[in-house]
């Protein structure tokens, strides 16, 4: 990281000044004030620093961390640019641009085209004494003036990087402003239908709205739930489900920002499973909250619906907790010829689901990679990062997630609540 941010200074100010002076070192200010603003916004939300410390932190020191990686990618990328750049202007360069050639470490030599061999130029008087009293002949520049002239003009190098630096500074902020927009002007509706060979004819056409890492915060408060459970309500589900990563914080501290939760209606009601980030942040306080909200936790359990079984399993982080996922108590001993739709929070634990005969799992957690290039990561520790996909006998869907941990932005992974609809092999 250290490498990573000297590389950057190194770009953005360094290369583009002359010399020492401000702009170099406002520009180191600038970095290591980024990353110390985002460690300790870090560091204020795990360990439970007042509340309104956690907000004034939040929203520089998390921002700064999406604008450094796409400032990192953008300089990157403009290495590329660079020589070609450099070439073309020596192209376009006219030939009589003085050229400076180093003689050896204390002198330069300047050479420049006589002022007679330009063009539209007037002839040079011959060599020799001038007529006393006559008007002094212009000769042109002295290799002096030349000198100067060519000395106080920025280089080509100089232009390359102030060109390639500023392209870069552009690009990366206008990535993470339309980023962070996304975001904060609400997840969008995604519908999927899902067909389940054992769903009777009478649950074809069923719907389950999924929404998954709301990630209420320090940056997404109250307003952005409302957003989510009025777009949840809008979709008139029959039945909700909340698959875990509902908070960064306390209930104390977020308490207020998730009680539109309430609201949520739905024919069959709305359900929870706990994420790994509810075990940061308290979970059985947590769990507590959202049953007094009106949504019914599965905690390691099931629940028999009109026409399939619904069943919840704990986060894997719990297990650090004595509150880990389990599998048999949440499936075992059910009626086997019934459909089976799993709330699960980390698409890895579809192998246990597969195991027992489970038909669809609904799962969430990787927020589709939230950052691009981040998907490639996320598949590296996921088997589905988003989206629908089967396994053996058990298909199991993805949400990229209605909100963002951390940076309020996602790039190249939009956030979305979900509508499945159940299809029956059988209508």
């Amino acid at each position: 990281m250290a490498g990573a941010n000297w590389y950057l200074w190194r770009r953005l100010f360094r290369d583009t000044t002359r010399a020492a002076g401000w702009v170099r070192r406002g520009g180191a200010v600038l970095i290591a004030g980024g990353w110390a603003l985002a460690v300790s916004a870090l560091v204020a939300e795990r360990t439970g620093a007042p509340f309104w410390l956690q907000r004034v932190l939040a929203w520089p020191g998390f921002l700064w961390l999406a604008l450094s990686i796409y400032l990192l990618l953008a300089v990157l990328a403009g290495e590329a640019v660079r020589p070609l750049l450099r070439r073309r202007l020596e192209r376009r360069a006219p030939a009589d641009v003085p050229v400076a050639r180093p003689v050896d470490a204390r002198h330069e030599e300047t050479e420049t085209v006589p002022s007679s061999a330009r063009p539209g130029a007037k002839p040079a008087p011959p060599e020799g004494p001038q007529t006393t009293g006559s008007a002094p002949q212009d000769t042109g520049p002295t290799p002096q003036d030349t000198g100067s002239t060519l000395l106080a003009a920025p280089s080509r190098r100089l232009f390359v990087s102030r060109v390639v630096g500023g392209a870069a500074a552009v690009a990366a902020v206008g990535t993470v402003g339309y980023g962070t927009y996304g975001v904060l002007r609400g997840p969008r509706v995604k519908r999927v239908t899902v067909p389940l060979a054992r769903l009777p004819r009478a649950a074809h056409g069923y719907r389950i709205a999924v929404v998954s890492d709301i990630h209420l915060s320090p940056v997404l408060g109250r307003g952005f739930a409302q957003k989510v459970v009025d777009t949840i309500n809008g979709t008139q589900p029959d039945l909700i489900a909340v698959v875990g990563d509902l908070v960064d914080g306390s209930v104390k501290d977020l308490g207020p920002a998730a009680a539109p939760l309430a609201q949520l209606t739905a024919r069959h009601g709305s359900y929870f499973v706990t994420g790994n980030h509810e075990y940061f942040s308290g979970a059985e306080q947590w769990v507590e909250e959202v049953r007094r909200l009106g949504l019914l936790p599965l905690e390691n359990a099931r629940t028999e619906l009109p026409w399939f079984d619904l069943a919840g399993v704990n986060d894997i982080a719990g297990e650090s907790e004595g509150q880990g996922p389990d599998f048999t108590k949440a499936l075992g001993g059910r009626d086997t010829a019934r459909a089976c739709v799993l709330l699960a929070h980390q698409p890895v634990q579809i192998h246990d689901a597969v195991e027992h005969g489970v038909d669809l799992q609904l799962s969430g957690h990787t927020h589709g990679g939230q950052l691009w290039p981040g998907n490639l990561l996320a598949a590296a520790a996921n088997p589905t990062v988003a989206g629908l996909e089967r396994y053996g006998d058990t298909q199991l869907y993805v949400s990229r997630g209605a909100g963002a941990w951390g940076p309020p932005t996602r790039v190249g992974a939009p956030s979305d609540i979900t509508v499945i609809e159940l299809a029956s092999k059988q209508a």
